[in-house]
């Protein structure tokens, strides 16, 4: 792409496979990064300030994770639009639905912030939040819905990024706000000379004040490099949200959001199955929950990747390449997974061991768990990445369908009806049950073809969008 600021790549030229992979690399790094953001943070808290701490920031954290899983699915839906634009090289239009985008976030992160404030106590009240750490949980989480509006920005620059082929931009603002986050969180919790001790109010504010930082300084390279989203002059008129583009992700958005607020509610549900186990199942599977986090990564980000790419290809009407995206995808995904899940099957008991006492019966358990369900995640991955690329062109409806399908139907029938007769490995039966089901349903669908059916994606300069070839 002549004239494109370094770090963005053209995702319609070169080759797939090396494309791809480069491409996917960084966000990956970012997805490593904010998992040991998280993982710190709790160190943090839990050092410093007790049990109790850590539990009040765990219940709070479950309540920002459905919100952010809200976020998700207008955000890849904005990416998705900007993402074919830029294929056919439309930037006017890229940079009206950046318009648009940026206030409707902002606007939504400060209605998230007001909401969070004043109805934080009933949302903890509703989660059941023990007495004895409400008062923490309430002080951190009205902190941290004053996070909202500098965030929603800061994922949608990010991800938009990523739609005009930048992953590496993100993946350094990444690494700034994770420094910051984790220098802070001491400082703010313990107070260090003016700044008063504030406890587990300080590790919210530690958060807020990097993020507000980490967003200054993304706004100030995106200027500084004239990168392909910015907004100068007359176009800060396109700040005005535009019906055009309203439309289109909300349609996208609304249906992927539910994606993730499904897939976290099935994982709840299933995980009070689990406690029904024992407290030493219960740990086990916890912690091959906090392993396994880290197989599925390499799932994300090069579904991210294949969703920008398969999205620039649309747009530039390169649908040769589009399948070849797709099968690269599948089996860079299939290698690194793999690879992941190798290592932490060769090496459980030592890794295990980080997490759990040296001889605790959870250990056995968690290495069986991992046994019956490790593999599973090599077909997980095969979904995402092709349950992201076919939403690349718009369709939404069928991968909420399978998902609904696999995630509540499969797994709930095979691990309520079969948990009397065969315990706890009904429960692994069922994840089993649900991974092969998403699998086989998710490559149905996109070797069927109807997904390629052109969407009607707005552009200010548009030439007529023609339609895959059957």
């Amino acid at each position: 792409m002549s004239g494109a600021p370094a770090h963005q790549r053209d995702l319609t030229v070169g080759p797939v496979a090396k494309t791809l992979f480069l491409f996917a690399l960084p966000s990956l790094g970012v997805n490593i990064l904010q998992s040991i953001n998280n993982s710190v943070n709790s160190v943090w808290i839990g050092k410093f300030l007790g049990e109790e701490a850590l539990a009040a920031s765990a219940n709070a954290g479950l309540i920002m994770f459905l919100m952010f899983s809200t976020l998700f699915g207008f955000t890849m839906a904005t990416t998705i639009l900007i993402g074919q634009n830029m294929g056919r090289r439309d930037i006017e239009s890229v940079r009206r639905i950046m318009g648009t985008a940026i206030t409707v976030f902002f606007a939504a992160g400060l209605l998230f912030a007001a909401a969070g404030w004043i109805f934080a106590p009933h949302m903890l009240r509703l989660m059941s939040t023990p007495e004895t750490v409400y008062p923490l949980a309430l002080a951190y989480l009205r902190v941290i819905f004053l996070t909202m509006p500098t965030s929603f920005v800061m994922v949608l620059i990010s991800s938009s990024l990523r739609g005009v082929g930048d992953s590496v931009t993100p993946f350094w603002n990444t690494v700034l706000n994770v420094v910051l986050d984790i220098i802070l969180n001491p400082v703010f919790i313990l107070g260090f000379g003016p700044i008063p001790a504030m406890g587990i109010a300080g590790s919210a504010l530690a958060t807020i004040v990097a993020g507000i930082i980490s967003l200054g300084l993304l706004l100030r390279k995106v200027y500084a490099l004239d990168l392909t989203i910015r907004l100068r002059g007359a176009e800060l008129t396109w700040l005005r949200p535009d019906a055009r583009f309203l439309k289109p992700i909300a349609r996208m958005g609304l249906p992927m959001g539910l994606s993730m607020i499904i897939m976290s509610g099935s994982a709840v549900v299933m995980i009070g199955l689990v406690n029904i186990e024992g407290v030493d199942t219960t740990a086990a599977f916890g912690v091959m929950n906090q392993l396994w986090s880290y197989v599925q990564m390499p799932a994300v980000a090069v579904g991210g990747a294949v969703s920008a790419m398969v999205a620039q290809n649309i747009g530039a009407n390169k649908w040769d390449r589009v399948g070849r995206i797709v099968w690269s995808g599948i089996g860079i995904n299939l290698l690194m997974s793999g690879v992941l899940i190798l290592l932490m099957t060769l090496f459980a008991t030592p890794l295990l061991q980080l997490f759990l006492p040296i001889g605790s019966p959870a250990i056995d358990i968690a290495i069986h768990i991992n046994h019956i369900i490790g593999w599973s995640f090599i077909l997980m991955g095969v979904s995402v990445v092709v349950t992201f690329a076919v939403r690349a062109n718009g369709a939404v409806v069928a991968p909420l369908l399978i998902l609904i399908f696999s995630a509540v139907i499969v797994r709930f029938t095979i691990g309520f009806t079969l948990h009397d007769r065969f315990g706890a490995d009904a429960i692994w039966a069922a994840f089993i049950a649900t991974s092969i089901a998403s699998c086989v349903l998710s490559i149905a669908y996109y070797l069927n073809g109807s997904w390629k059916k052109a969407k009607a994606m707005p552009t200010m300069n548009a030439s007529p969008l023609q339609t895959a070839p059957e």
